[in-house]
C-alpha cells in the first residue's frame, strides 16, 4: 500500500468521525441553525392504548398544533423501562433533539444516564423523583382522582367488593389504592378491597385476566392502574360491574360499564416546557400537579350514577379543585393499626411521595 492510498484512508476516516460528531453528537446545532425545536417523546405502550400513552400522545399532538412548524415532534412507542429505554433516548439526543419526555418511571435512571451524556439536552421524566441540572420531573396527584372513583364505588357495589387492578408496587400505585379505599370506606363501612397485581402497565390479556379474576372473587366494582380497556371489555362481557376509565377517558364503554374516569391533560404541560426551551427560559423543576390544576380531569359521570351519588362526587371534586380537601386527612390509621394521621390533620407531600404502606382496613401485603 502506498502513502497516497494510506493518506486518502486517513482523510476518510477523519472524514467519519466528523461527520459522526457533526450530524451525531452536535444535532441540535441542526435545529438550532434553521429554527426548529425537536421534541422527543418516549412512550412505554403504543400510542393506540386508549390510556396512559393515548394521553400522552394527544399532549405531543396539541405541542404541534400550538407551535407549527417552529417545532418538530418524534415519538417511539412501546419502549421497555430498562436498557433498551436509555438505547432510545440516545438516538434521540443524537438525532438532535432539544428537549425529550419520558413518560414512564421504569425510564428514570435512565433519563439520568443518558441526560449526564447530553448536557445541552432537557429532558423531562414523567412520576419520577430524580432530577438533575438538565432533568425536570412531572407528575400528577392522580389520587385524587381515585377518591372521586373510591366514593362512587363505595356507593355502587352490591357485593361490598371492590377489586383493583395494579401495575406494579410503587407509590404512585399505593396512593391510589388507599384514596381510592379510604372514600369507598366512608361511605360505604362494609366494603372490602381486592387486589390483584398485574406486574405490567400495558398487557390487555393479563388485564383482562385479572379483572376476571377479580370477577370470580365477587367483585361487583373493578378499578384500574393499567393502560389497557381490556377491564372495561371483561366487565362488559361479565355484565352488572362498574368500571372506571383509566388515564383516558375509554368513554367508548360509557355509559356502563365504565361509569367515570380519570383523565390526564399533559397538553399544557408539554407546550408550557416547550416553549420554555424556545425561549431559554428552562429550569431543572418538580411538578406535581391535580385536579386545581386541570393536569387531572374526571370523566363526565354517566347516568348509571345515581343523581345524589353524582351530585356529591362532583362536590368532592369541587373541594379539592378548592383547595377545601384534601384526599389524606386524619384521622387516618396505618395497615398495623399504628397512628399516622391526627384529626384533621393532612398528609405532607413527603410521605405521600415515598408512600409504602397501606392504610387501616386494607388486607393482604404490598409485594416486594
Amino acid at each position: 500500500m502506498n502513502a497516497k492510498t494510506l493518506i486518502g484512508i486517513a482523510a476518510v476516516i477523519i472524514l467519519g468521525v466528523v461527520g459522526y460528531v457533526w450530524f451525531g453528537q452536535s444535532g441540535q446545532q441542526q435545529a438550532l441553525d434553521d429554527g426548529t425545536t425537536k421534541v422527543g417523546f418516549v412512550y412505554v405502550g403504543p400510542v393506540g392504548d386508549g390510556g396512559w400513552t393515548y394521553e400522552h400522545d394527544k399532549g405531543r399532538q396539541a405541542v404541534e398544533k400550538e407551535f407549527g412548524d417552529k417545532v418538530e415532534t418524534v415519538f417511539v412507542e412501546s419502549v421497555p423501562e430498562g436498557p433498551d429505554s436509555e438505547r432510545v433516548m440516545t438516538q434521540m439526543a443524537l438525532e438532535g433533539a432539544d428537549l425529550i419526555f419520558t413518560t414512564s418511571f421504569g425510564y428514570m435512571d435512565p433519563t439520568i444516564n443518558v441526560a449526564k451524556e447530553f448536557p445541552n439536552v432537557k429532558f423531562e421524566h414523567a412520576t419520577g423523583y430524580k432530577t438533575a441540572d438538565n432533568v425536570s420531573v412531572y407528575s400528577a396527584r392522580f389520587y385524587e382522582g381515585r377518591a372521586v372513583q373510591g366514593h362512587i364505588a363505595g356507593n355502587m357495589t352490591k357485593s361490598n367488593i371492590i377489586g383493583y387492578i395494579g401495575s406494579y408496587p410503587i407509590p404512585e400505585v399505593i396512593r391510589g389504592i388507599n384514596s381510592a379505599y379510604i372514600h369507598a370506606k366512608k361511605v360505604n363501612p362494609d366494603v372490602e378491597f381486592k387486589i390483584v397485581w398485574a406486574y405490567t402497565w400495558f398487557d390487555p390479556a393479563k388485564e383482562a385476566d385479572a379483572a376476571t379474576v377479580l370477577i370470580e372473587q365477587g367483585a361487583d366494582v373493578i378499578l384500574q392502574h393499567t393502560d389497557s380497556t381490556a377491564p372495561q371489555a371483561a366487565a362488559q362481557e361479565a355484565g352488572n360491574v362498574v368500571t372506571f376509565g383509566q388515564a383516558s377517558d375509554m368513554s367508548e364503554y360509557a355509559p356502563f360499564p365504565r361509569v367515570s374516569s380519570i383523565i390526564d391533560d399533559w397538553a399544557p404541560y408539554y407546550i408550557a416546557r416547550t416553549q420554555a426551551v424556545m425561549d431559554g427560559t428552562w429550569e431543572s423543576a418538580n411538578t406535581w400537579d391535580g385536579i386545581r390544576e386541570g393536569m387531572v380531569a374526571i370523566g363526565e359521570i354517566s347516568d348509571a350514577v345515581p343523581a345524589d351519588v353524582k351530585e356529591e362526587a362532583l362536590a368532592l371534586k369541587a373541594a379539592m379543585a378548592a383547595g377545601e380537601y384534601h384526599p389524606f386527612t386524619g384521622p387516618l390509621k396505618k395497615q398495623d393499626g399504628s397512628d399516622w394521621l391526627g384529626d384533621g390533620d393532612v398528609a405532607d407531600d413527603g410521605t405521600l411521595a415515598g408512600m409504602n404502606f397501606y392504610v387501616e382496613g386494607l388486607e393482604g401485603e404490598i409485594p416486594q
